[in-house]
């Protein structure tokens, strides 16, 4: 914690994060005990403005977290799931997998529709109605800890920093929000869960946490394209058959279509743009014609966590617990991470308040981490463990295949022949040098169905205060020049969707994918900043360090 003066709170609980993890465990501390105090922190300008999810929910969170929901007219929940298709796309056509031979987990009967953003909105009037104070706009930029090394608190960032670092005229410093225990539920590489793992090694006997970049537009479509309910997962084109990744459509009420593309990021060739990847794959002729007549109105970008059941880290450590995606609890065939979510605040939350009643205070909730695995998060990942593992071995074809094998078996009998798969390498050690592969040529975007980056992150309501420091921290520009440009040939300009990071030469020129230049400059635009965090994972030297910018800053998402 810096030296700088602060006002303190005190509370029972302090959350960070307002998404489902972080206001499922607020509601279910209220639900124990109304008379706990508990504050939620949300670095978005209001709840949901940073949620970016596809998605489909299984509702077994929900259920046990408000059982009568179904009678709150005001619900989110519009639209249920009416039909499931399965679909490997080759260059020209597809091939529509029946669904009698999918495992009954991949079955997306009784789920629904929605927008992860809304729900969240949703979520959070229930916890206010309870007494949970939520502070959006707040990011928690730091951690508080007392002599024994435990977490005590947190502390929001400073506003009006000058881009020297220099205190402007409308300087505030952060306030310091102390409590018994601090949740962590920041979603998807949080900067302080990253912190955690590091102090504590939570992540020590694990395997490196794996993820993927998954990209969302939300498309207003013709009436006569439009399939309420429809849920359309495909593997294939365009990523070539070594290469993980998928897309989904689906169909929500309202004529509305939400459209995506996850590459996974332990991809090896640095010419690969996620971005372009996602525009080639619309103009697939069994997706296009769904966007005849169409009009986009969103789009974004997140990371997703994939390594899981065997990635997952230690959950507990003094003073607080991950939760939700810091956790790393995505199922990741099933595309799904939000009823694990809100489980596990549901979790964190009995054991926190079976803790402070009794009296316990800033110590390890050890009985959570024991618990995990033995409920119905446990149980969800556990039966997918293999899949990632795989598909990353085998390719997309083997791997797949020998995982849809593998869920059967795990699903039927409870065992798997490959016992738990390792994952190997961090997504940043799996990007190979240039000279191994060869540029991919994109076509140009037409405005119409394909889009450019720039005119994309403005659908993204992003919006940063320029004059204060970038929150994009590279710790050694000359290792950046060296490595990222000289031998990876500035995949930065590539794996970010939203235009962040560009190699220019002494006149501006791009040079990005030509590494011979010596006068290269990497420049950073930080205002254009999704908080994808890919960066942050996928840089091959693990040179950027993404933290909060000012509080309430970044993307605000409607219906994402």
């Amino acid at each position: 914690m810096s030296d700088i003066e602060r006002e303190s709170m005190e509370f029972d609980v302090v959350i960070v994060g307002a998404g489902p993890a972080g206001l499922a465990a607020a509601i279910r501390l209220k639900q124990v005990n109304p008379e706990l105090s508990v504050v939620v922190l949300e670095k978005g300008g209001e709840v949901g403005a940073h949620i970016l999810s596809g998605a489909v929910v299984d509702p077994i969170g929900i259920d046990r977290l408000l059982p009568d929901w179904r009678d709150d007219s005001d619900h989110p929940f519009k639209t249920p799931v009416t039909d499931d298709h399965f679909l490997v796309l080759g260059p020209a056509g597809s091939v529509k997998l029946p669904n009698m031979f999918m495992p009954p987990l991949m079955s997306n009967h009784g789920n629904y529709i929605v927008s992860l953003g809304n729900v969240c909105r949703w979520l959070a009037t229930k916890a206010e109605a309870l007494g949970v104070e939520i502070y959006p706009g707040f990011a928690a930029a730091g951690l508080i800890y007392n002599d024994q090394g435990a977490v005590t608190g947190v502390y929001t960032g400073d506003m009006g920093v000058e881009r020297d670092g220099s205190h402007g005229p409308s300087f505030a410093p952060g306030m310091a929000l102390m409590g018994k225990y601090v949740l962590i539920g920041e979603g998807a590489r949080g900067s302080l869960a990253k912190q955690l793992i590091a102090r504590y090694d939570l992540g020590a006997g694990k395997e490196p946490q794996k993820f993927g970049i998954g990209l969302k537009e939300l498309w207003q479509v013709a009436p006569e394209h439009h399939k309420p309910g429809l849920v359309q997962h495909s593997f294939g084109w365009p990523l070539d058959f070594k290469t993980g990744g998928g897309s989904f459509l689906y169909h929500l009420e309202d004529n509305m279509v939400a459209v995506g593309f996850v590459v996974h990021l332990n991809y090896k060739n640095p010419y690969l743009s996620p971005f372009e990847e996602f525009q080639r794959f619309k103009t697939h002729p069994a997706i296009r014609h769904t966007f005849d007549g169409a009009k986009r109105l969103s789009y974004g970008a997140r990371a997703i966590t994939e390594g899981g059941y065997q990635s997952v880290p230690k959950l507990s450590f003094p003073g607080g617990v991950l939760m939700g995606c810091s956790a790393g609890l995505v199922n990741v065939p099933r595309i799904k991470g939000s009823h694990n979510a809100v489980l596990s605040g549901m979790l964190a939350a009995e054991h926190v308040a079976e803790a402070i009643g009794a009296g316990r205070a800033n110590d390890e909730l050890a009985s959570y981490e024991a618990a995990w695995r033995s409920t119905d998060i446990g149980k969800d990942l556990k039966k997918v463990r293999n899949v990632k593992p795989l598909w990353s071995r085998f390719g997309t074809i083997l791997g797949v295949s020998l995982g849809g094998l593998d869920m059967w078996l795990n699903t039927l009998f409870g065992v798997s022949p490959f016992g738990t798969l390792k994952h190997g390498k961090s997504d940043a050690q799996s990007l190979e040098p240039a000279s191994k592969h060869k540029k991919i040529d994109y076509p140009k975007p037409d405005g119409v169905l394909t889009f450019d980056r720039l005119s994309s992150v403005f659908l993204s309501n992003t919006n940063h205060e320029e004059d204060q420091p970038v929150h994009l921290q590279v710790k050694d520009m000359e290792l950046q020049k060296r490595s990222e440009y000289g031998v990876f040939a500035g995949p930065s300009s590539r794996y970010c969707p939203a235009g962040v990071y560009e190699w220019v030469d002494k006149d501006g020129n791009s040079i990005a994918g030509d590494p011979g230049h010596a006068d290269a400059k990497f420049v950073i635009n930080a205002q254009n900043c999704v908080h994808c965090k890919t960066c942050d994972i996928k840089d091959p030297n693990q040179n950027i360090n993404w933290v909060p910018p000012q509080g309430g800053e970044g993307p605000v998402y409607p219906n994402m």
